[in-house]
Formats: structure tokens, sequence, C-alpha cells
């Protein structure tokens, strides 16, 4: 039979307008819908925005730094207006390039829910239906709220790039990426923080040398950390919410944010009933080529709940039309992923972390801590730390993590590295760029520890 397209895309995020892209370059006729803006979760209400709200919210410590560099320089006061506006309208002007990448390849878009009625139809909010060969869902994820009294007064993710004004103070409970990045943004704009997280330490899964240095150093930066803690109930009052905690304290915040876990967006699609299989968060299950159950639909991205990263939905997104529409089966590759975490200080991390890389085989470590040259001259105690996990036996590099500014630029090229299979001897045999952080990378000479 004739399809009305040969590929129908269910959002419009980085992975689904990437994938969309491609498969009409190859000559498909491919149509997309997406019932929010275009550029999803990373480019709307996630990575880019708050990559520039760490920006904004380092300068302050900048500004000191220029100070006890002879610079006669003062903050003046963060005016978020003046912030705020700009910043949307980047994000506006990013949404339609998404929107001018769709066209200019000859896609066609829908500014509507889609949800699947079979394998082969896709009916819209709009009361259209089409017929497809192919369906790549792509909806992502979105945050969820714990269910405790008062939560549905609580911001999440999404709600932090759109203040009216800036809260004097805000509880923020989680202590995932999200929790940790946000809890410096604040702080960094002037905003009283205080974080709750129910675990002995955050970010969890993580090496642990790695993210305990980032809790110290959260912590002197005038984050009031608070660990083993989380939060019973919250009311609104005068001037915010009372919250109660588990150690029975009491507190009023002006905001509450909840960064306690996504879910993928799978909720009323039609999924299970032609045959999809979800998991039990909501996920939808798909093999090593992104295929579902059904043979015509496949899903990528954060839906997927694989490595919830843009540009593995990206590389997931390319690796689905090499499969399906340039004949050339190719499983996603999702070992070895470099991942910068923007907290304040940055991490960088690639491979496995200590406690993982010595269940599996014995290895030794090899790691430094020091105060870097640019704050140590100004005064600030802060420290940075660079490690490797080496195995014993073949002297490869599993694992690379960096606690440091600028640590996501740096992860990104030992990367490379790790990912080639490079050994110790390899950092070894590469000459230090001096004077930087990074040559200490290539400096270590003896293991700290072996395990």
């Amino acid at each position: 039979m004739a399809f009305d397209y040969d590929l129908f895309v269910i959002g419009g995020g980085s992975g689904g307008v990437r994938a969309a892209r491609v498969a009409a370059q190859t000559g498909a006729k491919v149509a997309l819908a997406e019932d929010d803006r275009y550029g999803g979760t990373c480019v709307i209400r996630g990575c880019v925005p708050k990559k520039f709200m760490v920006f904004a919210s380092e300068y302050p410590a900048m500004i000191a730094d220029a100070q006890e560099y002879g610079w006669a320089v003062n903050a003046g006061g963060f005016n978020w207006d003046s912030f705020k506006t700009k910043l949307h309208t980047e994000l506006d002007r990013l949404e339609g390039v998404y929107r001018k990448i769709l066209s200019s390849n000859g896609v066609t878009t829908y500014d509507a829910r889609a949800t699947i009625a079979d394998p082969h139809t896709i009916t819209l909010s709009t009361g259209e239906s089409f017929s497809t060969k192919h369906i790549l869902v792509a909806t992502g994820g979105s945050p969820v709220r714990p269910s405790l009294p008062g939560s549905e007064h609580g911001l999440v993710s999404d709600d932090m790039f759109h203040f009216d004004t800036l809260p004097k103070s805000m509880l923020i409970i989680g202590g995932g990426y999200i929790a940790c990045e946000f809890a410096g943004i604040m702080n960094g704009l002037g905003v009283e923080v205080c974080q709750f997280y129910r675990g002995a330490q955050i970010l969890r899964g993580f090496d642990e040398e790695a993210r305990g240095l980032v809790s110290e150093e959260m912590i002197q930066n005038g984050i009031d950390l608070r660990l083993g803690t989380n939060i019973i109930e919250m009311e609104p009052v005068e001037g915010g919410y009372r919250i109660k905690a588990t150690n029975g304290q009491e507190r009023v915040f002006e905001q509450v944010m909840f960064a306690t876990g996504r879910r993928p967006n799978t909720a009323d699609m039609g999924l299970e009933e032609v045959g999809v299989k979800l998991g039990r968060g909501g996920q939808i299950i798909v093999d090593e080529y992104s295929q579902t159950d059904v043979p015509s639909i496949y899903a990528i991205g954060d839906v997927t709940d694989r490595v919830n990263l843009t540009p593995v939905a990206i590389r997931e997104g390319m690796a689905f039309v090499e499969t399906v529409f340039k004949g050339n089966p190719t499983p996603v590759d999702h070992h070895l992923i470099p991942t910068a975490i923007f907290t304040q200080p940055e991490m960088g991390t690639v491979g496995l972390s200590e406690e993982d890389a010595r269940e599996q085989e014995p290895i030794h470590v090899y790691a430094t801590s020091f105060k870097p040259m640019q704050q140590s001259f100004a005064g600030r105690p802060n420290r940075v730390l660079m490690k490797l996990i080496v195995s014993q036996e073949t002297r490869k590099v599993l694992g690379c993590h960096i606690v440091a500014p600028a640590a996501g630029e740096m992860i990104q090229l030992a990367g490379i590295a790790v990912k080639m299979g490079a050994t110790k001897e390899d950092f070894d045999r590469t000459v230090a760029v001096h004077p930087t952080m990074s040559e200490e990378i290539v400096t270590l000479k003896e293991p700290v520890r072996s395990a």
C-alpha cells in the first residue's frame, strides 16, 4: 500500500529533529509532530538555558578574583529581568533555527500532539490522521514531583527559567546533577540556597572521590547542603512555604524546587495498545537498533531511558536512519560516553569510577588534588581533582575523572583517548602543556593506591 509518509517522527527535540532531517536527506517523505516548542528539553528547558544561567552565576567569583588581581571592579548587583529577557530571546532564536532545519530539508511539521492509532497510523490532536511506513517516538521525559503533602506548590527544573523575580531563599530537594547544578546557579546569583538529599552523598553513581570533592566545594561556596535529609511536607505560608524535614526541623523558604527524578513521556500515546512494550518506569523497551516489539515503531532518546543525554539521543537518531533508510544496520554504541556536570566546580567523567572498576579487575589509581594557580593567587581555597583509573593487567585507562573549572572542556578531549583504548603509558608519553591544570593528567607518575 502507499503511505502518506515514509517516516513520522513524534517529538521535536534534538534526537527527533536530527533523525527527521537526515532521513529526509535520503529522499524519504518525512513528517514530524511537536505539541510544545521545537528544540525539546535541551534547547528550551534544559542544557542550553541552564548553561547560560551557570555562566551568569559565575561572575561574582570572577569579579572577586579580578579585585585580587588588581582590578578596581565591583559587581553592582544582578539584574534578573535583563538576563531573563536576553535568555528567552536566545531560546526563541534557537527554536527558529530548529524549525528552519526541518523546513529547509523538506520535513512537514505539525504543531500538534500525536498519538499512535495502529502500527502505521498517526492521529493528531487536530483530528487529522496519516499513514506512515515507520514511526519514530522521540518524546523525551519530564520532571516528576514526589507524592507528599503540598508538593504541588513546588517548582521543577522546567520552572527555573521563568521567575518574575529571583527568590531570596530556596530549598532544592535532590542529589542528582540537576539538583546540584541549580544549587550552584542560584547560590551564585545571590539566592540563599539549602539543599536536602536523602542519601549519604550527592551525585550517586559517579566516582566517590570526585563527588566528595564537589560536595565539599559546594558547602565551601555557601550552599547549606544537608545529607541524609528529606522533606515530609510543605505548606504555603506568608513569605513562601513552610517545610518539615525528616530530622524534625521546620523552616520557611520563599521557593522549593524538586529535582527528584524524571519520567519518560509515554502516557496516553496508544503505545501499549498497539503492542509496544513499556518498562516499569514507563520507558519504551527497544533493542540495540532502537526498534520496539512492533517492527514499524522505533524510539530514541530519553523516552527509552538508556543514557539520557542530548548527544546520545542525536547519535541514536543517526543510527536509526543508517539502519532503516540507508540499509546499514547500525547498533547504538553506549560505551565510554564522556559526561560533564555543570556544578561549581564542574565535574567531567568518562569510563569507570574507582568503585566500579575495583569490582571488575585489579586496578591502580593515579590521582592528585591541588589548588589551581588562578584561584590560589586570588586567595581562594578551592581545590581541583585529576584522577585516572588504570587496569593493572592491560595498563588501559579505564576511567578519567576531573573536578575543576572547565572540566567539561577537558573531559571531551580525554574522552577521545579513553575511547581509543589509550594506556597509562600513552598518557605518560604525552608532553605536558604548562602551566595548565590539565597537565597533571599526563604527569601522574606513581599510583596513590591499588585495589
